[in-house]
């Protein structure tokens, strides 16, 4: 599907942050030729510098203000740490009937911010998640295949438009995702499982091996394997921290019912348990499999 098949009615697109995501979709937007105008929100003078050489967008502006003034679909592609302030800086200054979305890790802290800035135009604000990314970051790391075929997961409140919503997934689609819908709550839970959980297991296996004695010997030998579980580990730490943080209500069930898992096995490694050790692996492994299979 092109861009002028997904969104018949030509938008202007202000993209708020280059980085990965943000990034990717302007790029994606270009690839499949979508027909209005791309706006963004960068860093600063040499980023705008090179948004333009790279003719990933129209106009680059360092004044959110600015930016959103005359947009007509504004997307919020920045850390979660950093939606409050550029909520707060947006809120005057958008459209009366602009849509805002966003591509948030974490979903309830997000609407709550949105719902203090936005008010009464609340409606006008559908909270969204694509379920892709790499572990770079910044403008060089945008590809426009990142959303092909992938999951974007919308969580539309109660107060949200239903022409707003629409615009929104015709957004996505014209970059190639796949747009479902849940519930923020279900959201945050889901993700905490699936994604936030793992990353926390990566960051701390590899600082865990990294302040051993033998750090040096243990990464040199490291294989395959160990490159396969750890790659998440080179994400933003500041990132990850704010997503953490902001789902920590989320997190902490589905952690500690890891680390009861764990210690479980642990107790079947001291009492030389092959069998449970044996079930558990296997079970694992059917999971795995059935996982893989059904992505393939």
């Amino acid at each position: 599907m092109t861009a002028a098949e997904a969104c018949p009615e030509p938008e202007r697109v202000c993209v708020v942050g280059l980085g990965l995501i943000g990034g990717s979709i302007v790029r994606a937007l270009r690839s499949k030729g979508f027909r209005g105008t791309i706006d963004a929100v960068v860093a600063d003078d040499d980023e705008a510098r090179q948004a333009r050489e790279l003719r990933l967008v129209d106009e680059p502006f360092t004044d959110i203000a600015e930016a959103v003034a005359k947009a007509t679909l504004v997307v919020v592609a920045v850390p979660i740490g950093s939606m409050a302030s550029v909520f707060a800086s947006m809120a005057d200054a958008l459209p009366a009937d602009a849509v805002v979305t966003d591509t948030g890790s974490t979903k309830l802290s997000v609407i709550r911010e949105a719902q203090t800035h936005f008010g009464d135009r609340i409606g006008r604000f559908v909270p969204g998640h694509p379920i892709s990314g790499t572990e770079r970051s910044g403008l060089d790391a945008g590809f426009a295949e990142l959303f092909e075929r992938r999951r974007v997961i919308l969580t539309p409140t109660p107060e949200t438009d239903r022409d707003a919503l629409s615009r929104v997934v015709a957004l996505w689609r014209a970059v190639g995702a796949q747009v479902s819908e849940m519930d923020g709550a279900h959201h945050d839970e889901v993700l905490a499982a699936t994604s936030h959980l793992p990353h926390l297991l990566a960051y701390t296996l590899v600082d865990t091996l990294a302040r051993m004695a033998e750090r040096t010997e243990i990464f040199e030998y490291a294989a395959g394997g160990f490159a396969d579980f750890t790659r998440i580990a080179s994400s933003s730490p500041s990132l990850w921290g704010d997503i953490v943080t902001a789902n920590h209500d989320a997190i902490l069930p589905v952690l500690d019912r890891y680390i009861g898992d764990l210690e479980a096995v642990r107790a079947a490694i001291a009492d030389g348990d092959r069998d449970t050790l044996t079930t558990t692996f296997t079970r694992a492994k059917t999971a795995r499999d059935g996982f893989a299979a059904g992505k393939a």
